[in-house]
């Protein structure tokens, strides 16, 4: 029996010519990560175990980006934690504000994400960069410690999920409203510690940009990780990033897999999940629902790409009047071309407020703070209860263009319905 391509990925880094779904393995670690919320933990952690040194200050990234620029005292002093570890033991990926970006989206800017890696990180969503063909998963801040020491971590290998999605694409929609199709269609818990491997000729289509859109959601339906096989357009990416080596890895004809889905993309609309779950999906033109705020960015939807997308509909409108729009580049680079492509220009004009990069919002952070009863539609992966503020507050998640659409009219519409 043959192997997936996350199977082949932990046998290499385990040191085995073979695993399969089940197997406990201790793999050796390409990359780990944590943040301001989670990296002081890890922090704490390690200083408790002893040990004087890191197990490579050049595979240890440090990203303070949820309350930064800091909120508060607290934040601050969190934020110092990471400051004085990554000045101590010479961590080489410790970026501070003006530097720093949203972790998921500035990672794989750095170059730092190559296919073929495993990559764990304090953070649900370091499965994002199974858009490149890595193995990578969220794990705990003591996991995070123990790493940081070792530069290893122990994995029961999962066993995987085919999703084939094939068809052209219709206007509007994005990779953003495929993965929360799928998130509706399989629910919240419907891949659990299991590999969601997306493949068709409608992901092959897919930009870098919409691939890690995908795979960063796919904790959201429980799964372990995403992953996507490298192809022409990753390898471009890598190469126009680092010239770091990497491996492609591919699954095998005869691998097994636990279950096997396909979806005819010609029949996915622009979709929103209302709250309190990802997987309460609906199509954004049986929506109509009023709404105080919009949201666009994070690390699901915080790129260029996602701005440009915005951009083109927000272009001649104002931002309705009992609407707040705040849009959120992920990265500095992500800023800086938007500033060069005019689309800032274009969002001030529509009075939408532009921020630093930061996750803010998004955990109910700060820069966007919902209110008791008040309705917000985010590009963001999460809309639990209380997840952007007041517990009885209410997120509605969609991609940019129902964003830009829903700031515009007031409330949640198809783009279309601007016409």
């Amino acid at each position: 029996m043959g192997m997936t391509i996350t199977e082949k990925i932990l046998a290499a880094h385990a040191g085995e010519e073979f695993v399969e779904p089940g197997e406990l393995i201790e793999a050796r670690v390409d990359l780990l990560l944590g943040n301001d919320i989670t990296a002081p933990i890890a922090i704490k952690e390690f200083k408790e175990l002893g040990i004087n040194t890191v197990f490579d200050n050049e595979k240890i990234a440090l990203i303070p980006d949820h309350f930064t620029p800091n909120k508060d005292i607290k934040s601050a002093e969190q934020v110092k934690m990471l400051r004085d570890f990554a000045h101590k033991f010479s961590i080489t990926h410790f970026y501070d504000v003006g530097r720093v970006g949203v972790e998921h989206a500035l990672l794989p800017e750095l170059g730092l994400v190559r296919p073929g890696m495993c990559i764990i990180g304090a953070d649900s969503h370091t499965c994002t960069y199974g858009a490149f063909g890595a193995f990578s998963t969220g794990v705990g801040s003591t996991d995070m410690a123990a790493a940081m020491a070792t530069g290893k971590a122990w994995f029961k290998v999962p066993e995987s999920i085919k999703f084939i999605v094939h068809g052209t694409l219709q206007p509007y929609v994005s990779a953003k409203d495929i993965i929360l199709h799928i998130i509706g269609d399989v629910g919240v818990d419907g891949a659990l510690y299991r590999s969601m491997e997306f493949v068709g000729d409608t992901i092959a289509e897919l930009s870098m940009e919409g691939r890690m859109t995908m795979a960063n959601m796919a904790i959201e339906a429980g799964a372990k990780n995403g992953i996507f096989a490298p192809d022409g357009k990753t390898v471009e990416y890598i190469k126009s990033r680092t010239n770091l080596p990497y491996t492609l890895y591919y699954s095998d004809d005869n691998a097994h897999y636990a279950e096997v889905r396909e979806y005819d993309a010609t029949t996915i609309e622009p979709t929103v999940a209302f709250p309190h779950l990802p997987e309460n999906t609906k199509p954004a033109r049986e929506a109509h629902i009023p709404i105080d705020q919009v949201v666009i960015g994070s690390c699901t939807n915080g790129r260029i790409e996602d701005l440009r997308i915005a951009a083109k509909i927000l272009k001649g409108h104002k931002v309705h009047k009992h609407v707040r729009l705040l849009i959120i580049p992920a990265t500095q680079e992500v800023y800086k071309k938007a500033l060069q492509e005019g689309l800032i220009d274009i969002f001030i004009e529509a009075e939408a407020a532009v921020s630093l990069p930061t996750c803010g919002p998004c955990l109910g952070g700060h820069m966007g703070i919902l209110a008791e009863g008040e309705r917000c539609v985010a590009t963001t992966n999460r809309n639990f209860v209380g997840r952007m503020g007041h517990p009885k507050s209410e997120v509605y998640l969609a991609g940019p263009a129902v964003a830009a659409a829903s700031a515009i009219s007031g409330k949640i519409v198809h783009p279309d319905e601007l016409h």
